[in-house]
């Protein structure tokens, strides 16, 4: 079979109830964020936006009991998210390979701009609950990336471009391993150390184990509590350390370390997810 290529769209860090903190934090942390976005599904976000990418803060709305999945989820990364361009072949794709997902599902948020207000629009194929506990895995179809990737909020104070790598910690990384290699072949997943890496464009997904966290991240990474795999930090490109190690001085962010080619944010001071920033 011809199995699809594995994009990276986007990233997800859950704010629970706490959207206005959860923007106030990634303002210091040196990210620009769009507008407060409402979407039809009844969550709300806000996005950092990079150069083919992007950080999601999801919160669920008060008024709105849609996404009981937000509130039923701990604060911290639980959404990695892979682009498609045909949503209906990846559906299909996912199926052939016994991959349990739900059909295509279709939603939207409007996006005001100066001459007026428009829909964003996306589709998203999901994999069915269980298959992966560690969070959120879907593929998102964009119909509107006009709308979504505008060059005025493609700037940070940090300087970052891009996302680099997403790290997973499970006591059994194999188990990742084969799904990955049902979605996307077995030929996208390479062993690494304490792990196995997806490669994702560009970027790269990491699952290693709890003791292989540790090693990289040290106390800067989130607690397991009691969780078998969980998603813990994310890695940035950037411009400078410079622009980073300022912005981190400039928003006060308790922790931030710069040390072996890379600032480190704890999961402490980044709403449950650990944070680092490469050149």
């Amino acid at each position: 079979m011809t199995f699809p290529v594995p994009t990276i769209d986007h990233v997800v860090i859950n704010v629970r109830d706490r959207i206005d903190e959860g923007a106030e934090t990634f303002r210091l942390l040196g990210f620009t964020l769009t507008p407060r976005g409402y979407h039809t599904l009844g969550s709300m976000n806000h996005l950092a936006m990079f150069g083919t990418d992007y950080l999601e803060l999801i919160a669920a709305r008060p008024d709105d009991t849609g996404r009981p999945e937000i509130m039923a989820s701990p604060e911290g990364l639980n959404g990695l998210v892979f682009g498609t361009e045909d949503s209906a072949a990846t559906y299909a794709a996912m199926q052939t390979a016994g991959v349990p997902v739900f059909p295509p599902g279709e939603f939207s948020r409007p996006v005001a701009l100066p001459e007026g207000t428009r829909d964003a629009v996306f589709r998203t194929v999901r994999l069915m609950p269980g298959v992966a506990p560690v969070g959120r895995l879907y593929f998102c179809h964009h119909f509107t990336r006009d709308l979504v990737w505008r060059d005025e909020w493609r700037h940070h104070a940090n300087g970052t471009t891009g996302v680099a790598r997403a790290v997973i910690a499970a006591n059994d990384p194999s188990e990742f391993g084969g799904l990955f290699g049902r979605m996307f072949g077995t030929d996208a997943v390479r062993p690494i150390a304490g792990g196995l890496s997806l490669t994702v464009g560009v970027s790269r997904f990491d699952v290693v184990t709890p003791e292989a966290l540790d090693v990289e991240f040290g106390d800067a990474a989130p607690a397991a509590d009691g969780r078998d795999s969980f998603m813990a930090a994310l890695v940035f490109r950037t411009k400078s350390l410079d622009m980073v190690s300022h912005a981190m001085d400039t928003g006060g962010i308790a922790g931030a370390r710069r040390e072996n080619g890379q600032v480190t944010v704890p999961a402490s001071a980044a709403f449950g997810a650990t944070l680092a920033f490469c050149l």
